[in-house]
């Protein structure tokens, strides 16, 4: 059976953490920014925490 290949897209957004977490990048911070408030785009800084509903699916693009 040959090798399972890591999603190539998956592999760019995502990024485990020393715990087992899933690391994400926040939708809505390259453009239309203008609309939205200074709060909004603030909280958009950073990173996030993928679901736990979605880290079965996340991990299977990973091979992990």
């Amino acid at each position: 059976m040959p090798k399972m290949k890591t999603n190539s897209s998956a592999k760019k957004r995502f990024k485990l953490t020393g715990s087992g977490k899933i690391k994400r990048g926040r939708a809505g911070t390259s453009h239309l920014l203008r609309k939205k408030t200074k709060k909004s785009k603030l909280n958009l800084r950073g990173t996030g925490i993928v679901n736990k509903a979605d880290e079965k699916r996340v991990l299977h693009l990973l091979c992990k």
